[in-house]
């Protein structure tokens, strides 16, 4: 019997994070966790060192990894505590890792995950950031290193289930007319641009259909985040942003759609569980038991579809004209975004201000190529900048 493959979790605390645990503890035969990391949620990476007992952990700063190694001592523990964003890439490309699950939430998570890629590793892609931020760069780094990326979000692992296995070269070479990514509207799903105004963190964060974490809450509420998906699933599946539809399915049961040249349209239904595309990453091309309720139909008894309304939620139409303009656009766009998030659950913008400062951000700054590293993190730092620059003149 073979040895259980080595795992490592980027962002082990979020919701992606916990919810890979879940999968991995039900499969020790398979599977075995090298290493847990965390931003600085110490407690909960404490609970997880206890429950799952990792080879190293690793927190953002020293001050939180000199308390873990402490705690750790005291209940007699040998994991090893590392700290930094160096550290992040020694755990993503160490030898005996055999597959990373890279769910660390925006931009921090590119380094990381780019390190696996280029380590050859099998990469579970939860940080849609890192796609979205260098995507020729990373999907060139995919083919030159023989990685194996298989996409988490529960839309593009749809696609990727109602896809032939070998898909890139372009849609229309497969007989592929259309992809159809599903957005469940978050929790302002028909509301007016004038009703949004005076939406509050608490709101924006109380999705009706996904538990997730708040930065993904908000962007799902303003679409942005179904924005950034279209700019992901574009690098996944040599797809232009005008063969992408973004369809409104409030019960998030078909998790999204490829539609053919002789009229099939291919769906990949399923509870509302991130369980379910993370058990997939794992055991690819197999199938493994995600502990996730099969699909009732007779309970569900409808589905319903409408179009995104743009005009209310802006987001989603600056995303694809990113995607169109190509560069660092999409990068500067993202930065922006986080910026702008931020400032809305610190109370210093108003929901409708996330769109306006990104448009504002992407007027500003040059766009330039995409092809190295370098000028991608600079880029990322202008739109930062530029962003607090905008929030300090309102």
């Amino acid at each position: 019997m073979s040895q259980p493959q080595a795992v490592t979790v980027l962002g082990a605390t979020g919701s992606i994070g916990a919810s890979t645990l879940d999968v991995l503890a039900r499969h020790p035969d398979r599977y075995r966790v090298h290493a847990l990391t965390a931003h600085r949620s110490r407690e909960a990476l404490l609970a997880q060192c206890r429950t799952h007992a990792p080879a190293l952990a690793v927190l953002d700063r020293e001050e939180d990894a000199a308390w873990l190694r402490e705690r750790l001592g005291e209940a007699g523990l040998a994991t090893e505590v590392r700290c930094g964003p160096e550290a992040l890439v020694e755990v993503s490309e160490a030898s005996e890792v055999e597959v990373v699950m890279a769910a660390i939430v925006g931009a921090a998570g590119l380094l990381p995950t780019l390190a696996a890629v280029r380590a050859g590793k099998r990469v579970l892609l939860a940080n849609k950031e890192a796609l979205v931020m260098s995507g020729s760069l990373f999907m060139d780094a995919v083919d030159r290193h023989g990685a194996t990326l298989l996409p988490i979000d529960s839309e593009h692992n749809a696609i990727y289930q109602c896809l032939p296995v070998e898909h890139r070269g372009g849609l229309a070479r497969h007989g592929v007319t259309q992809l159809l990514l599903t957005a469940s509207g978050g929790p302002f799903r028909g509301w007016s641009a004038e009703a949004l105004a005076g939406v509050t963190p608490e709101q924006a964060c109380a999705h009706p259909n996904w538990s997730m974490g708040r930065k993904i809450s908000v962007d799902s509420a303003t679409l942005m985040n179904k924005g950034l998906e279209l700019i992901e699933a574009c690098w996944l599946f040599d797809a232009r942003p005008s063969q992408i539809q973004v369809v409104v399915h409030p019960q998030s049961v078909i998790h999204s759609m490829a539609a053919y040249a002789d009229g099939s349209v291919l769906a990949q239904l399923g509870n509302p569980d991130m369980r379910t595309p993370i058990a997939y990453g794992l055991s690819w091309p197999e199938r493994i038991d995600a502990g996730v309720e099969a699909l009732d139909l007779f309970q569900i008894a409808r589905l319903d579809f409408e179009p995104a309304d743009e005009a209310a939620f802006p987001c989603l139409r600056l995303a694809r004209e990113a995607m169109e303009d190509g560069g660092t656009a999409p990068a500067v766009l993202n930065a922006a975004n986080e910026v702008a998030v931020e400032a809305f659950l610190d109370g210093r913008l108003g929901f409708a201000g996330i769109g306006e400062l990104v448009a504002r951000v992407r007027e500003a700054c040059p766009l330039e190529p995409a092809d190295a590293l370098e000028g991608i993190l600079a880029a990322d730092a202008r739109a930062r900048r530029e962003a607090e620059a905008w929030l300090g003149r309102r």
